[in-house]
């Protein structure tokens, strides 16, 4: 604790910038699930749910996240329903879920320590999705955190729309890393998406925290809000401090009273967020190994415990008199909680249908994405406005769809109008039949209105439901209760229909949409038009669909909640996914450029019930002609790597391994050809053919044909440190779109580590000679011809001698070369060592041959090396080698690969710094394609201890 009390929060509320935060975590997220040893990751993720069969539901979700490579391969996954299918509170669902996790996890749970002590060492991520989600109904049979929420789509084309839920696992994974090596639990609600940078998360040691944000008090007033002891900081940032006190939807004359007003007239509002850790953690896993007697008197009670309360002693009296009370008190009292004040934090909340499309609508236009993964019709046949949000779905023509509405998860036949600002989700409306045939409207869904359909257990037809934007189905009939968007006096009055034909005259509950039996079972095309006269679109015809309503079976939405038939569903909705996918693969083949990223189109496909291995093979007997097609319009490695991925679909993945050979032969051609126009070519011929006669360089031709003149050429290069960009620089993307790449040169120790030196012999052959001691004299030349042994330590210099012409053009007829190489530098460090090595080989072989050694033309033949090699490199470590400094470079496709390098002028000041905190040092893990990036910042920042110069 600081000594010196602090009496005010001195930080003012920062507007985070979505689109960089939900970026960052993305990012974070997707190497903690590639790289769990390296990133640390959840050890378990946890759902509650509000009945056994939402579990299974939510289960099927966690299995689809972790196949998508959303969740850790090694992270367990684990949905808990509420005992009884009970409300019991947040507090007692967590204890239920760490009870329920620990059994799962086959962990003997005897009121021993043995059981404690491993769990105890855990990390979990626990989310509250239960509930019935009555202000969003439409989201009822997926689950409300399960809702689409296209954020940052169009990063990830062709991958499955992002949901609710996928966005939290990207925020939490960087609040993993606040709990270190300390056990804990991180809980978070599952209709709310927290945006803010988790990785700053400041967690006290063996204590419990709230996560906080200053509000206006007008928001306190219908919230929880956090009383934080101003002299009690315990961080130097102000974020941290102890709380004092719990409020719940404070009036201002309260907010005075219990001094929860911050100095800048703000309060702090209760987010929802808490994480356990340390010994708080260990505590807690012990009072939910025993918490199965406590939680059944709550049942019997039918009361919810406050799991919070038992960390703030001032409120330690209260919560006695509460259910758990003294049970929570007595276990969990002696721990402290402190608040976690998160002052960039936004809070995106969706408990309501007009809040989902707020979200989506007012969001930056960028970070929507308002068309994913779905069949559209031409402009001329339908009516979809620009700011509609369509997410798989398959659009008929004369289809209609007004301003800013969602579309999800539906397959729309035409004759279909759905108006502005409404939802359909999950309709699978069919094609006209014999009744519906003359009609050109099928179905018309006003503005401001959702639809949905359920499948029911032991129904054939699935229920069309439909209900108001605005409608809030907890609302009673008596007091502002709507349905459509109108009074139910109206509805009833307009309709013809009686109070008893909605509720029984028996229930006891308050009458209101949520428990009016409304909904019709009948044939789908009979619910569409009683649908559409129960909306007020069908004027006049009481007399026809109020019999045939009130004659029909009819559902409540509290029935339909309970009778959802959750297997058929989740079926449904792979199916029409992998129908979706199967339609993109197929017209990519048919007719694109092969663009789209086949191999997770394949894994949709694949989902399919029955054929999605069919599919994919059938998708493969197509891949002959593609090969066929003219190089210079399709990328033979595009159509062989189709070819590839979709043999690994059909599970011949011997097949698919012998194929990429192809791939990268292919792309070595393509980027050689890049480089100048015919140089692929070039390089594939052998020596003394006409072609490489007339494409020889006089110039080098002319040096090394004169009498024998001792030359040496000594080339030293620093080594390079990649801060952004990786990866846009490589083959085959940097040759068909635009690559741009941050990085910085340095030397080690005071010196260039890496170079070479070349000079001439009067003997025929080349010796080469590395840093090893190892030698290899070539006397035939032309045996140098790839592809090469990956495990030859001379492929480097080979490649060099092929890319600079020495070999093709014959310069080497009267003369030798002697070349050695070193790198002081350990091999696989991440530092661009080979690459840079090869940049000094190339420009010693040209200046040797008075050739154009120019940076530019080193860079591009390098390229090229890489994939002779067989490495697939990219343009950006020689680059960071052969230009000084800080540089930032944008590549350009076209022939040849054009690179512009902008050297960017750092201040005196920032040298200073950096060159005095920059601190480099093998951490013995060699680098990898995957982990390319993250590793450079791990050997910057985190461990080594030589110093570094900047050149």
């Amino acid at each position: 604790m600081d000594p010196n009390p602090q009496t005010v929060l001195p930080r003012t509320k920062r507007k985070p910038d979505i689109t960089t935060v939900l970026r960052k975590s993305w990012y974070h997220l997707r190497l903690s699930v590639r790289h769990p040893s390296r990133v640390p990751t959840w050890d378990a993720i946890v759902l509650t749910a509000a009945s056994p069969e939402q579990a299974q539901l939510y289960d099927w979700q966690l299995r689809r996240a972790k196949r998508m490579g959303r969740i850790a391969p090694s992270t367990i996954t684990l949905a808990v329903p509420d005992p009884e299918g009970q409300r019991i509170g947040s507090g007692a669902a967590t204890l239920n879920a760490i009870h329920a996790l620990t059994k799962h996890t086959e962990l003997v749970v005897n009121g021993g320590d043995g059981a404690v002590g491993l769990m105890g060492k855990k990390h979990i991520l626990l989310l509250h999705a239960g509930g019935d989600s009555k202000r969003v109904p439409w989201a009822n049979p997926m689950g409300k955190v399960f809702l689409p929420l296209p954020f940052l789509a169009a990063d990830n084309p062709d991958g499955p729309v992002p949901l609710l839920f996928d966005h939290i696992l990207a925020i939490a994974s960087c609040a993993r890393q606040a709990f270190k090596n300390e056990g804990g639990i991180f809980t978070m609600t599952g209709d709310v998406l927290p945006c803010f940078d988790a990785s700053t998360l400041i967690l006290p040691p063996d204590s419990s925290t709230i996560i906080t944000v200053p509000i206006t008090l007008d928001i306190a007033a219908n919230h929880g809000v956090i009383v934080a002891l101003k002299s009690e900081i315990f961080d130097e940032s102000y974020t941290v401090s102890l709380v004092d006190n719990l409020l719940q939807k404070p009036s201002v004359d309260e907010l005075v009273k219990n001094q929860a007003i911050l100095d800048d007239g703000r309060a702090l509002l209760d987010t929802g967020i808490i994480a356990v850790r340390g010994n708080a953690w260990v505590e807690l896993v012990k009072l939910a190994c025993s918490c199965q007697p406590l939680i059944s008197e709550l049942l019997k009670s039918k009361k919810e415990a406050n799991l919070v309360a038992a960390w703030v002693p001032t409120k330690h009296d209260w919560l006695q008199h509460r259910p758990l009370g003294e049970a929570l008190v007595n276990k969990l009292g002696k721990q402290r909680m402190f608040s976690y004040c998160a002052y960039d934090f936004l809070f995106l909340h969706f408990g309501t249908s007009s809040e989902v499309l707020d979200h989506l609508s007012a969001s930056d236009s960028a970070l929507v994405g308002r068309r994913h993964l779905c069949s559209i019709p031409a402009t001329t046949v339908s009516d979809i406005a620009a700011s509609s949000v369509v997410l798989s779905c398959k659009i008929a023509d004369g289809v209609s769809i007004g301003e800013d509405s969602l579309i999800y998860d539906s397959n729309i036949s035409s004759g279909i109008q759905i108006g502005s600002q409404s939802i359909v989700v999950g309709m699978n409306v069919p094609k006209d039949s014999d009744n519906m045939a003359g009609n050109s409207i099928k179905f018309m869904l006003p503005d401001r209105h959702c639809l949905w359909e359920v499948p029911l257990v032991g129904c054939t037809e699935r229920v069309i439901v439909f209900c108001g934007i605005h409608d809030n189905p907890k609302n009673p009939l008596k007091k502002d209760g709507t349905f459509c968007g109108k009074p139910w006096e109206k509805v009833m009055h307009d309709l013809g229909i009686e109070e008893n034909n909605l509720w029984s005259s028996s229930c006891s509950q308050e009458k209101c949409l949520w428990n009016a039996k409304l909904f019709p079972i009948l044939s789908y095309f009979e619910m569409l038009r009683v649908g559409m006269w129960l909306m007020g679109l069908s004027d006049g015809k009481n007399l026809h669909y109020l019999p045939l309503w009130r004659n029909s079976p009819r559902v409540s939405l509290e029935e339909l909640h309970r009778s959802i038939d959750f297997s058929k569903m989740c079926t449904g909705s792979s199916n029409h996914q992998a129908d979706l996918a199967a339609g993109i693969a197929k017209a990519c083949i048919n007719y694109g450029m092969l663009g789209r990223d086949l191999s997770q189109l394949c894994e949709e496909i694949l989902q399919k019930e029955t054929s999605g291995v069919e599919i994919c093979k059938d998708f493969l007997a197509l891949c002959p002609k593609l090969i066929e097609q003219n190089s210079k319009i399709l990328p033979k490695s595009r159509a062989y790597q189709v070819q590839v991925d979709l043999l690994r679909a059909c599970g011949e993945e011997t097949k698919a391994y012998q194929l990429e050979h192809e791939v990268w032969a292919s792309v070595a051609d393509e980027t050689a050809s890049a480089v100048r126009y015919g140089f692929g070519e070039h390089l594939l011929e052998s020596s003394g053919s006409k072609s490489t006669l007339a494409f020889r360089n006089n110039n080098h031709v002319s040096s090394m044909d004169k009498p024998f003149c001792p030359k040496t050429v000594k080339v030293e290069l620093p080594v390079r440190v990649d801060f952004v960009g990786g990866w846009s620089d490589t083959p085959p993307w940097s040759l068909e779109r635009a690559g741009c790449v941050l990085n910085m040169a340095v030397s080690l120790e005071g010196s260039l580590p890496i170079g070479t030196i070349v000079e001439t012999t009067n003997s025929n052959g080349v010796l080469i000679i590395d840093d090893s001691g190892k030698e290899l004299h070539i006397k035939e030349l032309t045996s140098i011809a790839p592809p090469f042994d990956g495990d030859d330590p001379f492929r480097l210099v080979k490649s060099a001698l092929l890319v600079t012409g020495i070999i093709h053009e014959n310069i080497l007829v009267s003369n030798g070369l002697r070349i050695r190489t070193w790198a002081n530098v350990p091999r696989g460090s991440g530092l661009g060592t080979s690459s840079i090595l090869a940049a000094a080989v190339v420009k010693g072989l040209l200046q040797i041959i008075d050739g154009d050694d120019g940076n530019e033309n080193v860079a591009r033949l390098v390229l090229v090396l890489e994939q002779l090699m067989g490495t697939g490199g990219g343009w950006q470590d020689q680059i960071g080698g052969l230009y000084p400094g800080i540089k930032y470079t944008r590549s350009y496709p076209g022939i040849p690969l054009r690179l512009q390098v902008f050297p960017l002028v750092a201040s005196p000041q920032l040298i200073s710094k950096l060159q005095e905190r920059l601190l480099v040092v093998f951490t013995g893990q060699v680098s990898n394609q995957v982990f390319h990036t993250c590793l450079h910042l791990r050997i910057l920042i985190v461990i080594l201890l030589r110093p570094c110069r900047f050149d």
